[in-house]
């Protein structure tokens, strides 16, 4: 769909788990990286917790293979993203685990989405982040669970406001929801 169209300033992919969100973002990001004769920059935000998310981690990690620079961050990506270099294209893997971090934190999460998207709209290559899509289940039954995702959807949109290409993918398939042309 976009494999060949060069990455704009900000992008993002959206879907359910398993969806291939990831993949997609990685193939873009890969694409615009080789364009440019770069290493490709990979964010990762999530944490190992148990066994289970110690897998998905790995999982992602050998995908990843040597083909990338990784720096693992599971909050400070607003500090870090002002500081990394223009020509690299940057995968941000994923919002709803960098969102979770700030929750158990116990932070305050209107704030850190606020300075995350600065942080997004001031970075000096293009971004492309992934993220969950929570909203399309039922009402969580309780009153954390809910926070959660009404938190996530309030920061979906704001990223997908800024960007200017938003996928949403499901089942591996993409779907358009927003294409602006690149300057």
């Amino acid at each position: 769909m976009f494999e060949q169209a060069p990455l704009p300033r900000l992008s993002l992919v959206l879907g359910g788990a398993r969806s291939g969100k990831s993949a997609l973002a990685e193939t873009w990001v890969l694409a615009e990286a080789k364009r440019r004769g770069v290493r490709p920059l990979y964010l990762a935000t999530g944490r190992a917790w148990d066994a289970e998310m110690e897998r998905r981690v790995a999982l992602h990690r050998e995908r990843r293979a040597d083909a990338w620079d990784t720096v693992e961050e599971p909050m400070a990506v607003a500090a870090l993203l002002p500081t990394l270099p223009p020509d690299r294209p940057v995968l941000l893997d994923c919002l709803t685990l960098w969102l979770t971090n700030h929750l158990l934190e116990e932070h305050d999460l209107a704030a850190e989405t606020a300075v995350l998207c600065a942080a997004l709209y001031a970075a000096p290559g293009p971004v492309v982040c992934v993220s969950n899509e929570v909203g399309l289940g039922i009402v969580p039954d309780n009153p954390l669970s809910r926070a959660f995702r009404d938190a996530q959807g309030t920061l979906n949109q704001r990223i997908a406001a800024a960007a200017q290409r938003v996928v949403f993918v499901a089942a591996g398939l993409p779907l358009a929801l927003k294409s602006e042309p690149t300057s």
